[in-house]
């Protein structure tokens, strides 16, 4: 029965267990005057210890949710005597600095997450993103758990956020802007995000509503720190979808320490799942590196490098669609002949030089290059038959297609190559004065991007070439047979060569601060971005836009832990390379900036629930667009009209309950409601392609009470339909389909046979750091979900009828985890 009873829980979240102390972790380096690590530092946490090892490192756990006073002393210098309260199982880096002189002696309750809650940030922990199951496992995975951040395409790491599209999120890495590749247009040919997630360390995102100091894009800002790693420390990641390696050390000197990623991912096993039959040889891998060097306590350089490899060969063979209603069931066959061979493989290197003048001067010099070449090459003809399915059971041919309704073929061509370089030189500054801080930057950007687009699709139905949607002539196929000469259905040929030069800059101030019995923060910055366009047969056009930013947070002396914040600003969005090329490849050059203003109302409410924390966090937002680019969305291909001819509005609410359902794990669940709409041309307004009403999402932690070394993990995620259920060609005005909804749920158990509190001094086990097996089951409750539709012409009927094309199946996984 207590098997039974641990399984309902599992699948249904309703009852939640009590288990073992609570506790937190203090982590760090402890230096000298000169920046040097001291070895054997007796650290005292009431009746725990521990000292330094050669590097200065030292780890310390202590009881949670309450005062602990820890005392760092040695022969040769004066104690430090710190008092921390820390969060059930939160970890924070404490650095304290050694005199030889002057006894430091203090009380500090350390809150490592307060800036971030002032600020709006939603801080994710590295452990949480490395266990959470998913087809494509990794930051952006548990991004999806949050709320407003959607993706209806298990095998894409994109994501769109509050009615924005994919392009229009930002990424760093280690205060680095990182870029994806332009040509994708199917999730499937994802392997790898930048992201890899051994080297991470801390990861920080916004929805809206962020500082000047991040750049323009209209919706997001993911923000990655890389690992400065302080002992040896081996990583391995293994699965039937791949693998990941990553090692670090530090040198005996603690001057110069690094991190090495290496990654193999195949997507076989996702797409030989799914309906269609295909010869699928896929290979994604790439290679990172983080390295730092420390010359002095005040210049350190660090070196930031990735190397990505992706091949894509996709023959498909053949495919069957059960659809339509039980009365009347409907299938569509299709027989394949051809192939698609992709490829894409990028390089970027990144130098950050840092010079910390005083306690409160810093200055920060980077430079980057980011290279891609990327091929998409495709020859593929579908011959297809649309029929009426046998229904009856005991025949032989039962399920088997009785009776055509249609048929027809449909031949794609495309050979398109794209060549880009980006080159980046960036300097920043911090400067801290009392209470204040002031952070500034410039930057220029030089983008040369040389691409060649040949596409072109021809239909038949019933033995007539079907013409262009949008042909001015009279066009009456398949029903009426037309003289005039072939055409392609689309067609599109065009060679740029284009380069585009951006400056930037901005600069924001920070000030926290009292008002009556209230804390109170406050920031305010503005950034301003100029940029030309110029090539080959191109106009050349230069622009300027400026885009200031306030927040405004304060924390009420209340009996309840309450915070209230503000942000507010213009966000522009100047247009990058696939932005100015129009939907006949050609680019644009006058195209401008989009623009958003944001207004975005937060509240956090922090209190226990079963004597344990929790967190309720609140926001209301608007975003009212203007000078927008329409664009239309297959799969994760986008496609800009390069014309700023609409206006968009998005609005909605967010709301995320966090903390220890399950005592000593941190889960949370979320719920969204997003408006999203354009008026294109004064015709009114509709739907947005990312117009997702209703988001819930949830991601659960739990264990096995009688065998707590079984872990549990549980994400689930259920988003409306979008629009798009429609042919790509049509007026969207006219056609305002949706697909179903959105629904999906990764189970993932672990075993875990050796970790921090389970070490080995003998036998197999001993040089194990952490060893676990676990079972993986991917969309368990194997719902049909669908990325688009393809629609396929009955002559008999004149109908066009909608098919699905379904995401993946239920799927099963095995992954095992190591470190050493």
């Amino acid at each position: 029965m207590k098997t039974k009873f641990s399984l309902f829980t599992v699948l249904f979240l309703s009852i939640f267990y009590i288990g073992y102390s609570q506790t937190g972790t203090i982590q760090g380096i402890i230096l000298d005057a000169d920046n040097f690590p001291i070895s054997n530092i007796n650290i005292k946490a009431g009746a725990d210890g521990t000292k330094t090892n050669s590097n200065g490192f030292y780890i310390i756990t202590i009881p949670a949710n309450q005062d602990i006073t820890v005392e760092f002393t040695h022969i040769s210098f004066k104690k430090i005597i710190s008092t921390f309260h820390l969060k059930n199982g939160e970890t924070i880096e404490f650095n304290p600095v050694m005199s030889t002189s002057i006894e430091q002696i203090a009380t500090v309750i350390v809150n490592s997450n307060r800036r971030k809650d002032v600020e709006g940030v939603i801080t994710l922990k590295p452990e949480t993103i490395r266990k959470i199951p998913g087809a494509n496992a990794g930051v952006e995975n548990l991004l999806l758990t949050l709320p407003g951040v959607s993706n209806n395409n298990e095998l894409s790491t994109q994501y769109n956020v509050r009615g924005g599209n994919y392009d229009e999120n930002l990424v760093y890495v280690n205060d680095i802007e990182v870029y994806r590749p332009f040509l994708v247009r199917s999730g499937q040919q994802e392997g790898l995000s930048f992201v890899n997630t051994n080297l991470v360390q801390n990861v920080d995102f916004s929805a809206g509503g962020f500082q000047a100091k991040y750049g323009d894009k209209l919706s997001s800002v993911l923000d990655i720190t890389y690992k400065t790693p302080y002992k040896f420390e081996v990583n391995a990641d293994l699965s039937l979808l791949g693998g990941s390696l990553s090692v670090e050390n530090i040198s005996k000197d603690s001057k110069f320490s690094g991190i090495v990623g290496v990654r193999y991912r195949d997507n076989s096993l996702l797409v030989n799942a799914k309906e269609t039959e295909t010869n699928f040889t896929p290979s994604f891998a790439d290679a990172q590196g983080y390295f730092t060097y420390k010359f002095s306590n005040k210049f350190h350089l660090s070196f930031l490098g990735n190397a990505s490899f992706n091949k894509y060969n996709y023959q498909p063979q053949t495919r069957q669609t059960n659809f339509g209603t039980l009365s009347e069931p409907i299938a569509l066959l299709i027989f394949y002949e051809g192939q698609e061979k992709d490829q894409y493989q990028t390089l970027f290197g990144a130098f950050k030089g840092s010079y910390f003048a005083n306690d409160n001067l810093s200055l920060d010099l980077i430079t980057s290059t980011y290279h891609t070449t990327e091929e998409e090459y495709f020859d593929i003809l579908a011959q297809y038959r649309l029929g009426e399915v046998n229904t009856n059971i005991g025949e032989e041919n039962l399920g088997e297609v009785e009776f055509s309704e249609g048929v027809g073929s449909q031949l794609n061509h495309g050979r398109n190559d794209l060549d880009a370089l980006i080159t980046n030189i960036e300097h920043k500054g911090h400067l801290k004065i009392d209470d204040n801080r002031i952070e500034w930057s410039v930057k220029y950007t030089n983008e040369d991007i040389r691409d060649r687009l040949v596409e072109w699709e021809v239909i038949d139905s019933a033995g007539f070439s079907i013409r262009p949607p949008k042909t001015v002539l009279t066009n009456e196929q398949p029903y009426t047979p037309y003289s005039g000469p072939l055409e392609a259905f689309n067609n599109v040929r065009t060679t740029n060569n284009t380069q585009i030069n951006r400056l930037q800059a901005y600069a924001q101030w920070s000030k926290r601060s009292t008002l009556g019995t209230s804390d109170v923060w406050y920031n305010a910055g503005v950034r301003v971005h100029n940029w030309s366009v110029t090539g080959d047969g191109i106009a050349s056009s230069n622009q300027t836009v400026f885009s200031p930013r306030a927040q405004f947070t304060i924390k009420p002396y209340w009996e309840k832990d309450m915070l209230f914040r503000i942000s507010t600003g213009l966000y522009y969005q100047p247009p990058f390379y696939r932005e100015l090329r129009d939907a006949n490849g050609i680019v644009q050059p006058n195209v401008k900036a989009q623009k958003s203003f944001h207004i975005v109302l937060g509240n956090d409410y922090s209190f226990k629930m079963w004597d344990r924390p929790f967190k309720l966090t609140t926001e209301l937002y608007y975003k009212g667009l203007t000078d927008v680019n329409p664009y239309t969305l297959e799969n994760v291909r986008i496609r800009y009209s390069a014309n700023n001819n609409a206006e968009a509005r998005a609005y909605g609410l967010d709301m995320r309950l966090n903390g220890e359902f399950v005592p000593g794990t941190e889960s949370w669940f979320s719920f969204g409601y997003l408006k999203n709409e354009e008026n294109i041309d004064n015709r009114g307004y509709i739907a947005r392609p990312t117009d997702q009403r209703l988001k819930f999402a949830a991601l659960f932690q739990d264990y096995v009470p009688s065998v707590p070394n079984m872990k549990m993990y549980l994400n689930l995620v259920y988003n409306t339909g979008l629009p798009g259920g429609s042919p790509s060609y049509v007026d969207p005005y006219d056609y305002q389909n949706r697909l179903p909804d959105y629904k999906r749920a990764d189970l993932g158990l672990q075993f875990v046979i050796v970790d921090d509190k389970k070490q080995f001094k003998s036998g197999w086990k001993k040089p194990f750091k952490a060893l676990s097996f676990g079972f993986e089951i991917f969309n368990m409750f194997d719902a049909q979900n669908s990325i688009t539709n393809t629609w396929v012409r009955d002559v008999y009927s004149k109908r066009q009828y909608a098919i699905p094309n379904y995401l993946t199946p239920r799927v099963f996984n095995i992954r095992t985890t190591m470190k050493f």
